[in-house]
């Protein structure tokens, strides 16, 4: 491992603790040896983003082991124990009992939410936790679930704040909101982005236009939707989907060319991924998001992004940032807990704590629900070819431009 990974591993176990007898419980086999399940989409259509998010999960894991392992149980090594959801609910649950069965101490994954539903109800049966990288939907975390937590925010949240923020600086440069067009992928995560976006645009005043929906896992153009939109006369359109179907979202912006002053995603997959702009050309200029992102000016977010550049030859996306942190958030809980006891487990990963690679008002907090409550959402937009954020003007790096004039 180079230089900068066992700076990142030093970095990382800082704040987990250490020292102390350890617990005589493992996850079976080799005594030193803990297993962490993966779930995530392997193969099938979102299988770029899983593979992102998988690769987050071995970073993390191979930086614990090389800076010593869990040092509460005498350098136990961490061991990813992988499972392909396929991006199906019904896998994700058969998958993650298996791994259950297998021995894991705790689950991470697993990037659709309703592939997390079922997932969190598996790890509530058999008392295992499990850290959610990326699953927006805030119905999961609203069953009394103890055994789960989400690293990313909740769905509302992204709603809430696109209303929030393109209010904000629409006013704020003479061009205000007229109506909203709102395009989403039909299952519960793009849904319940929608209805959080729609009820702050109740409060603010906005007029909504249609609501146009899709089967993100089958689209394969979405002219026809972004014709809806033209036809709306609106001059807002916000967008809640996955990768893929982002870029197929920006490609028809611009052959419609509907009169917009902005797109902004809520919670979309592509419209602040560091690649967007090489796989949608042109037509990413301008393009806005709110969505979770890397803390670009922190020392360590930019030795990861380095780290997975070297070690995938790939652009490094924020979820697997999200995952990177889920697995370091379990090995904080190991050195706390001094066990591999789940329950023990459990309840020292609640404490949190971790500085997490991602923008955040603070360490990692989970709230009694599960729920990262420090996790923040932010603006960015596509500038010269980059994603950068733009606001809040706390965070951000440029200031936004707007109109944006997408697709012309």
């Amino acid at each position: 491992m180079n230089v900068i990974a066992a700076g990142i591993g030093v970095a990382l176990l800082a704040g987990c603790g250490g020292g102390g007898s350890a617990d005589s419980g493992s996850s079976g086999g080799d005594p030193k040896v803990i297993k962490i399940g993966t779930l995530h989409p392997l193969t099938g259509p979102y299988a770029g983003d899983g593979q992102q998010l998988e690769n987050g999960a071995k970073l993390a894991i191979k930086a614990i082991n090389d800076a010593g392992g869990i040092k509460s149980l005498g350098g136990a090594q961490l061991q990813l124990d992988a499972g392909d959801t396929k991006g199906a609910p019904d896998t994700g649950q058969s998958e993650a009992q298996r791994l259950i069965s297998n021995g894991d101490v705790a689950l991470v994954g697993t990037y659709q939410s309703a592939v997390s539903a079922n997932v969190a109800a598996v790890a509530e049966r058999n008392r295992t936790p499990f850290l959610m990288d990326v699953s927006g939907d805030d119905s999961i975390l609203s069953q009394g679930y103890k055994y789960s937590f989400r690293m990313q925010p909740k769905n509302s949240r992204f709603g809430t704040a696109a209303a929030d923020y393109v209010d904000q600086i629409a006013k704020a440069s003479g061009h205000p909101v007229t109506k909203v067009a709102y395009l989403h992928e039909s299952t519960a995560f793009g849904t319940g982005a929608y209805n959080a976006f729609k009820a702050e645009a109740g409060k603010l005043g906005l007029t909504m236009g249609p609501e146009i929906t899709y089967d993100a896992a089958s689209v394969s153009d979405l002219t026809t939707q972004i014709a809806q939109v033209k036809a709306s006369g609106a001059n807002v359109l916000v967008v809640s989907g996955y990768y893929r179907d982002g870029v197929l979202a920006a490609k028809a912006v611009q052959t419609v060319k509907p009169k917009l002053d902005a797109v902004v995603g809520a919670a979309d997959g592509a419209f602040d991924q560091p690649q967007f702009p090489t796989d949608a050309g042109s037509a990413a200029n301008g393009f806005f998001d709110v969505n979770y992102h890397l803390d670009d000016s922190a020392a360590a977010a930019q030795a990861f992004v380095k780290l997975y550049k070297t070690t995938y030859n790939a652009d490094a996306r924020t979820e697997a940032a999200l995952a990177y942190d889920a697995v370091r958030t379990i090995a904080a809980g190991l050195e706390s807990a001094k066990s591999t006891d789940k329950t023990k487990l459990r309840d020292a990963i609640a404490k949190g704590g971790i500085t997490p690679l991602t923008i955040s008002t603070g360490p990692v907090t989970f709230d009694e629900k599960g729920e990262n409550t420090t996790a923040l959402p932010v603006l960015t937009q596509v500038q010269n070819g980059a994603p950068v954020v733009v606001y809040p003007k706390e965070y951000a790096a440029k200031s936004p431009i707007y109109p944006a004039n997408p697709g012309q």
